[in-house]
């Protein structure tokens, strides 16, 4: 396991559209870009246990979102489109002109407006679990809330006991996480006052049924490869989540991790490798 003193250790701060902003890379600098986009409420540390073997085939670009993890944490400024700009800044700083994506939840709905800004530079996107559709997304009870008018009041109450049983219902019943690693959680997300940050961030939910047409449509009508990895055990994404992207999106390619819950990269990492690279090697 990277620990995550070392995961801040072995990454950078650079200046995108104005914030500060945590920044990780690795890999050979001439292999193909994969880019890593992480959920809510957590942050790039997400995808530690896929790092080695990524960086091994890939240059593997992540950074923390506004709001999240050791990135800057302003009063406002979160939508989707405002963190699909610091990922398309990044690239643009590193030259790249190519890439392919990783995403996972709220990263989901990220590579979504990547796709639908029909850049071709973005070569294939693969999902985690996430929101990818309004009408099939499950809310914990602290989302509802925080998305409430009593939403920074809520925030605010949040512990790291309340914190832990959230976390942990929304894994899977065998993958349940460690200590140390919903310690890690716990302080990527109160740095900095982060707690305030996602009484704001919370506002993601409703933006994804305002921009429904223009969000789902890029999945409908994508022109690179699509692949979704899919935890069914998870009740906020899972198989009633997989089962939708069946229907609506052409030549649906899912993989579904039974017995995984919300978070499949750190629960099966194993199994999320084995079908990424089948995915992107039937493609080469």
């Amino acid at each position: 396991m990277i620990t995550l003193g070392d995961w801040e250790k072995g990454g950078t701060f650079s200046t995108l559209c104005g914030k500060r902003v945590f920044c990780r890379d690795g890999g050979a600098p001439e292999a193909p870009v994969l880019v890593l986009i992480h959920g809510f409420p957590t942050a790039s540390w997400d995808f530690e246990a896929l790092w080695a073997p990524l960086i091994a085939r890939y240059r593997v670009v992540t950074l923390d979102m506004m709001g999240f993890g050791f990135s800057d944490k302003p009063g406002d400024g979160y939508s989707i489109g405002a963190q699909a700009d610091l990922f398309e800044a990044r690239l643009a700083e590193l030259g790249v002109t190519g890439y392919h994506v990783l995403a996972h939840d709220y990263g989901d709905t990220v590579a979504q407006e990547l796709l639908a800004r029909k850049n071709p530079a973005l070569k294939s996107v693969c999902f985690l679990n996430g929101g990818l559709f309004p009408e099939t997304h499950r809310p914990l009870l602290v989302q509802k809330l925080l998305l409430s008018p009593l939403g920074a009041f809520v925030a605010q109450l949040t512990g790291p006991g309340r914190f832990d049983g959230n976390m942990r219902r929304i894994f899977g019943a065998a993958t349940q996480p460690s200590r140390e690693l919903l310690d890690g959680y716990w302080s990527l997300l109160t740095r900095a006052n982060g707690l305030r940050a996602m009484s704001k961030i919370i506002h993601y939910m409703p933006e994804r049924v305002a921009r429904r047409e223009r969000w789902v449509g890029a999945l409908v009508n994508a022109t690179v490869p699509l692949k979704l990895i899919d935890g069914a055990d998870d009740p906020v994404s899972g198989r009633h989540m997989a089962a939708r992207y069946r229907e609506l999106v052409p030549a649906a390619d899912v993989t579904l991790l039974e017995g995984i819950g919300h978070y499949p990269q750190v629960e099966a990492p194993e199994a999320v490798l084995e079908a990424y690279l089948e995915f992107r090697n039937a493609r080469t």
